[in-house]
């Protein structure tokens, strides 16, 4: 979950700062096969990498590790094609700031969604 996170952010903060992927690279020492991989959600950062690369973008690693608001067009767009999910089709990941009794709510859909998954896995 957290390499869809993170890959994410990345694809995010390259785009405000009009920085490539190349940039990306050299800044940070990751090569630029690994960073493709990455940001197309195949590749595995080590804490060390994700360091790295939190260093080269000049944010702090724990933004590049919290949840992303972006929808998925946005995503795939940045993904270059489509932004691969560790959820099965029909089910959508979201993140949303909602009153506590409303929150509660949306928590036991949450659970009742996962244990639906993992029944069916």
């Amino acid at each position: 979950m957290y390499n869809y996170i993170f890959f994410t952010n990345v694809l995010r903060i390259l785009d405000e700062l009009h920085m490539t992927k190349q940039e990306l690279s050299e800044r940070s020492g990751v090569s630029i096969s690994f960073l493709s991989d990455l940001t197309t959600g195949k590749g595995n950062p080590s804490l060390k990498v994700m360091e790295a690369i939190a260093k080269a973008l000049d944010v702090p690693l724990p933004l590049l590790l919290e949840s992303t608001d972006m929808d998925k067009a946005a995503l795939d767009a940045l993904a270059g094609g489509k932004a691969p999910s560790s959820l099965p089709p029909g089910f959508e990941r979201v993140s949303v700031i909602l009153p506590e009794h409303r929150a509660f709510i949306v928590k036991k859909w949450g659970e009742q969604a996962v244990k639906k998954i993992q029944k069916e896995s």
